[in-house]
This record gives structure tokens, C-alpha cells and sequence, in this order.
């Protein structure tokens, strides 16, 4: 784990280290780009934000300050038609790094401040360092006095009052090399970012969500959902149940059967979101599920991101899926309308391309039989059919925000399938959702 750094709390403080990175990083820009210019090399924005000096002054800054800082690149970065370029793509990767621990007295304040001066006598033992540490908290190991073990997420300090002015302050910098399409109104996705991450910021509603979860799953034995204890939770600690579990990308030496079926759990958990729930996780980080090889158990952790749907837009998802496995051009653009695509006026070239990624994407449910996640060139050729969509630049719009988040799901999910080399047969997942049992 990367060693504690002592967090900015105040705005003031937070703007001023986005302001000398960013004036860091002009800097650089401005002598390097003067040098390639006086040498008849051109002057290129992109190319030189992207030195590898200012990459390193981004990554360190960035994981210093965490909270909006860093999960903003993780919600730019969803699915926006695949209309970001390969520059900001990698610049916002950085936003996601491991960020640093705090150091203990400010940990120590965090505890006091949330739990009271007697916060030691909770329990029989907490370890002040953590065993994970993200953009929004860290997470700490402590001991009921009944032997019982915790998971106990503590927030870092002015995270949540933070999140307007860093939002803000992180468009600003990519501004100043014109990474972010000036065609592109991306003003609903950065409100979208900040409801988001106050959202998130919340513990005491992702606490209420977990529950949420261990209720609708209680009777399917596939699924785990750690227990919360609500007496040590506040809206900046959350406490849950430890769970020994092994994360999902290290699972390669399980027989491939058992890969297989981990995959099409969490494929088959998604359409119950959908269809069922009406309540989907949006965040598949890897992280976020863990497999006990045991009890053959998905752990699932994290419920920050949880987002109600409504009943409308569960159906209209529902008609683009069975449009999409009948390879029904007009049912999709029908249903992606009542999704809320194309209300601006578009051509119908755009239109066109926009229903080739849908259909491209509905394709493991079109496949009769098991669909090879891991030798399918679906996700080069999303990625291809995005970057010739990219092309039509002054067509660019702003997809509706719900979308993003479900694509971001149903995206980061056939990549863990991709990454268990799953054979999964999808079709026969979503069969019994086109009835309409669950609408």
C-alpha cells in the first residue's frame, strides 16, 4: 500500500493544489511546446500534457487529494458513445490510481470527530492501518468483543463538502489542452458527477442499500452479502461484516466450469437489477466482487453507486434487449427513444451508427448457444464502430445519464467474463425476462 499523506481538508487548500498542478503542468506545456515550436516540431496541446513528467505530477497529485479528484474520471470515462478521445481516456485512468492512506493523527481525528472521544472502546481491537484504501475512504479490520470481525470504511476528511469545487477545478485542468470535445455539452454528466459522488459520500445511504441487497438476495444461495452493523454507522463510517473472500480477477486456477458459472451468476444478477429489482449496482470494479471457493459463494461489496430505476425505463431496456437478440433495427431505435436517445435532431447516418453499437452490444444475447467471451472480437469491434461514431463530430450529443450507468455495468461485466474466459450461454439467462415476469 502506497505510504499516508496528510489530505487537504480545506477548499482553499484543495483548490490550491488542482490550481499549481494545473499551473505545473502549463508550465511544462509552455517550455516544451516553445522548444518543439522553435525547432520546427509544431506545437501539439495533447502531446505535451501528456510528457510523461506532467503524467507523473497528475497521478501523485491526484491520488493525494482523492474523492472528486479521482472518481471523476471513472464517471467521464463510462461510455460516452466512445466520443472521448484516446488522450483523455488516458489522462482519466490516472484519476482511478490507489490513493494514499491518511497518516494517523488525521485518522485519529476523523474517529474522534464521528464516534466521540471513547471511540477506542467500540471494540475490543481496531487496526489503525487500513487494508484498502480508495478515492472516497479507507478500510480498517476491528474486533467485536465476541470475536466477531469488521470492515469498518472510514471516510476521508472534507471529501463530501469538496466534491463542487474539485469537479469543477478537475474540467478546468482538462481544459487547458482542449481534451473535452468543445461539440460536446458534458455540463448534464458533470452535475450527474457531483450528485454521484455526494451520493457515495454518503455511507449511511450505502449502508441502507446493502440491506437493501441482503433482503432481495436472501434466498439465492449463489450470492453473499455482508451483514451491516448499524449501531458504529455515521454518514462518514460504515461498518459491515468482514468477509475472507478471494477477488474475482484471481480466480484463473478454478476449473473453468466454475469460471463459467461465476460469470453468467453475476450476467443472470444484472438482468434481476433490470427486470426484477428494479435497483442495479452501477460500479463493476473488479473489487467490488469476491468469490469464497468454498461455500461456491459471489461476495458482493460497495453499494455507493446504487441507483433506482424506474419502471418506464426497466421496460424500454427491456424492449432494446428483445429487439436487439431479433436483430430488430427499428424495435431498437423505437426502444432507444423511449430510453431517451435522439431527442435532438440528428441524422439518420448517426442515428444509424448509434444502433450498430447497441446491436453489437446485444450480441451475447443474440448467440445461439454459449457465447466465447474471451475469444470474441466484440469489444474491438464496439470500439472501432464507437471511434467511426466519434468521427461525426458536429452530430456529438450528451446520452442520457441513467444509460450510462447501466451501460457502464453491462460493459464492465463482459469484461470480468472476458477476464474468467467465459462461455456463458446468454440467451438462454435472458429467456425467461421475455415474458415479462418481473415488468
Amino acid at each position: 500500500m502506497a505510504a499516508s499523506r496528510s489530505i487537504p481538508t480545506s477548499r482553499l487548500s484543495r483548490f490550491a493544489k488542482l490550481g499549481s498542478l494545473a499551473g505545473g503542468v502549463a508550465t511544462n506545456m509552455l517550455i516544451d511546446g516553445t522548444k518543439s515550436a522553435l525547432t520546427g516540431n509544431g506545437w501539439n496541446n495533447k502531446a505535451l500534457l501528456l510528457q510523461p513528467k506532467n503524467i507523473e505530477k497528475l497521478a501523485v497529485q491526484l491520488a493525494h487529494l482523492r474523492g472528486a479528484a479521482m472518481k471523476l474520471g471513472q464517471l467521464l470515462s463510462m461510455d460516452a458513445g466512445e466520443l472521448l478521445s484516446p488522450e483523455l481516456t488516458q489522462l482519466l485512468a490516472l484519476l482511478r490510481a490507489d490513493a494514499n492512506p491518511m497518516p494517523h493523527n488525521q485518522l485519529v481525528k476523523v474517529l474522534k470527530s464521528e464516534w466521540g472521544e471513547d471511540w477506542l472502546n467500540r471494540f475490543s481491537h481496531i487496526e489503525l492501518r487500513p487494508f484498502a484504501a480508495a478515492s472516497i475512504g479507507q478500510v480498517h479490520l476491528a474486533y467485536q468483543e465476541n470475536g466477531e470481525k469488521l470492515a469498518v470504511k472510514i471516510q476521508y476528511p472534507s471529501i463530501a463538502q469538496s466534491v463542487h469545487s474539485d469537479v469543477d477545478n478537475v474540467i478546468a485542468l482538462l481544459n487547458i489542452a482542449r481534451l473535452i470535445p468543445k461539440e460536446l455539452d458534458i455540463q448534464p454528466l458533470i452535475n450527474e458527477a457531483k450528485a454521484q459522488l455526494l451520493a457515495e459520500a454518503d455511507y449511511e445511504r450505502e449502508a441502507h442499500y446493502l440491506n437493501r441487497y441482503g433482503e432481495l438476495l436472501s434466498q439465492h444461495v449463489n450470492f453473499k452479502v455482508p451483514k451491516v452493523y448499524g449501531v458504529h454507522n455515521t454518514k462518514r463510517i460504515f461498518a459491515m461484516e468482514y468477509v475472507q473472500a478471494t477477488p474475482i480477477e484471481a480466480l484463473s486456477n478454478l476449473p473453468q466450469g466454475e469460471q463459467n458459472n461465476i460469470a453468467a451468476r453475476l450476467i443472470d444478477l444484472f438482468f434481476k437489477e433490470m427486470f426484477e429489482f428494479k435497483l442495479i449496482q452501477t460500479d463493476p470494479n473488479f473489487a467490488n466482487f469476491h468469490y469464497q471457493t468454498q461455500s461456491k459463494q459471489i461476495v458482493l461489496f460497495d453499494f455507493g453507486a446504487t441507483r433506482e430505476i424506474s419502471s418506464k425505463l426497466s421496460k424500454a431496456y427491456l424492449s432494446l434487449f428483445i429487439a436487439g437478440t431479433e436483430n430488430n433495427r427499428a424495435g431498437v431505435l423505437s426502444a432507444a427513444r423511449e430510453i431517451g436517445y435522439f431527442k435532438d435532431t440528428l441524422l439518420d447516418s448517426y442515428k444509424s451508427h448509434v444502433i450498430d453499437l447497441f446491436l453489437m452490444a446485444c450480441e451475447p444475447l443474440r448467440t445461439t448457444g454459449e457465447f466465447d467471451f474471451k475469444n470474441s472480437p466484440l469489444a474491438t469491434n464496439i470500439k472501432n464502430a464507437g471511434l467511426e461514431l466519434s468521427a461525426q463530430s458536429q452530430q456529438w450529443h450528451t446520452p442520457p445519464v441513467d444509460a450510462l450507468f447501466i451501460h457502464r455495468k453491462l460493459a464492465g461485466l463482459y469484461l470480468i467474463a472476458a477476464k474468467l474466459n467465459a462461455k456463458i450461454d446468454i440467451n438462454a439467462l435472458f429467456k425467461p425476462y421475455i415474458k415479462g415476469h418481473f415488468i
